[in-house]
């Protein structure tokens, strides 16, 4: 997290404060009114003094966020690929559970590691595991019993439904005695979130 800021955002000639979002490939922000900022729509990025600004087609947007100005304007010009966010490293061992998008498969392909579909083999470092509904989501306790020592569990989930929300996957890795320990902006449409088992359970 880190990337969630309350601040004032002036675009055009509307002002409000509310609460701005550092996505995967685009900005947010939600307020008196709200701004959906693709990365690949701006075409160009400041930070001064304090002041994040972007320059869109429909105009400037400028975001208050203080001394994170800089940091957010270095993850826009340079923003880290999926598989670095994630954290996974070249010949790693991976797990898929449910339906994942070509891109994520063929970035997975290219760590050149072993890759499982449809179980979690054992000694896996990753299990990826979609999870679109709760009733979905039920079959964590499932995988959960499939996971040893330092294997990571992330639950992909679509953003902004109600039928499946942050607070349902964090309860239901909880509820297994899962820790999460970290969000990542998966896509455009999902989230994932990292689940360990507990040091002192391992």
């Amino acid at each position: 997290m880190g990337n969630e800021l309350k601040c004032t955002v002036r675009f055009g000639k509307e002002s409000s404060e509310g609460k701005a979002l550092l996505e995967t490939g685009e900005v947010l922000f939600r307020g008196a009114f709200r701004l959906n900022i693709p990365f690949a729509s701006i075409k160009s990025v400041k930070a001064v003094d304090g002041e994040l600004r972007l320059e869109t087609a429909k105009g400037l947007a400028v975001f208050e966020i203080g001394a994170a100005a800089e940091k957010w304007c270095e993850k826009i010009l340079h923003p880290k690929s999926r598989i670095e966010k994630i954290g996974l490293k070249p010949g790693a061992k991976i797990s898929l559970l449910g339906d994942f998008d070509a891109d994520f498969l063929d970035e997975l392909k290219q760590l050149e590691g072993s890759l499982t579909k449809d179980k979690a083999a054992a000694g896996s470092e990753a299990v990826f595991f979609a999870a679109d509904s709760e009733k979905e989501l039920s079959q964590v306790r499932k995988v959960r019993k499939s996971l040893k020592g330092a294997t990571a569990l992330w639950i992909v989930y679509p953003k902004g439904q109600k039928g499946i929300t942050e607070n349902d996957v964090i309860a239901t890795g909880r509820k297994t005695g899962l820790k999460d320990v970290k969000v990542v902006g998966f896509s455009q449409t999902h989230t994932a979130l990292k689940f360990v088992i507990p040091l002192d359970r391992r």
